[in-house]
């Protein structure tokens, strides 16, 4: 798999390969009625206000895996404020779809209304934050791992001290993945603490 910088051109990508693992890694295409929410939230915001910080993996005919983030994350959520969760709200008003539409549909569109914000002392401690997705068929290759080597360094050039991320315990796969490359866990959270926060120092 090649790992090159994002361009604009790879978005629709971003969306496919967003909603393709968007079920604790496997497919959600049958979970949501628009099967853009999902990407909206976790893939298409960092390319548009973050682009620096996104690379994508081509396995020689189409992107198959991307690696997205932000190198301060409390600056991105006040970005996300202004320039893209209004636009959002607009178009997916939460009393116009409550009963109407699917369940996955109305968590995205609860997270754009409310979106989930990191708890401030991992912010502080491990300011970037990323989010990684790879088609099953790069998976187990070793290209997770040169997708995070590849983020990981541009944190560095950007003067990031730490990077943090979030993943439920149903992606047992994504919890080994990490814990075998360094990540350590920082904390627990949610429901039956089912999400996992992990932490990595630059």
């Amino acid at each position: 798999m090649d790992i090159r910088p994002y361009q604009p051109r790879d978005l629709p990508a971003l969306y496919r390969i967003c909603l393709a693992t968007g079920a604790a890694g496997a497919d959600a295409s049958a979970l949501y009625r628009d099967g853009l929410l999902v990407g909206h939230v976790y893939a298409a915001p960092y390319a548009i206000l973050s682009p620096q910080c996104c690379f994508v993996g081509e396995d020689g005919r189409d992107v198959g895996g991307y690696i997205v983030g932000a190198s301060d994350t409390r600056e991105f959520e006040r970005r996300l404020e202004i320039e893209w969760w209004p636009d959002l709200r607009r178009a997916h008003p939460l009393l116009a779809a409550d009963g109407r539409e699917l369940k996955f549909d109305l968590l995205m569109m609860r997270l754009i209304h409310r979106p989930f914000l990191a708890p401030q002392g991992i912010c502080s401690a491990y300011p970037s934050h990323l989010h990684i997705n790879l088609l099953p068929g790069l998976q187990g290759r070793g290209n997770g791992r040169r997708l995070v080597d590849t983020w990981l360094a541009r944190m560095r050039e950007l003067g990031s001290p730490g990077a943090h991320l979030a993943v439920g315990t149903a992606n047992a796969r994504a919890v080994a993945f990490y814990r075998r490359y360094g990540f350590g866990e920082i904390e627990r959270s949610g429901p039956d603490n089912s999400i996992v926060w992990f932490g990595i120092r630059l």
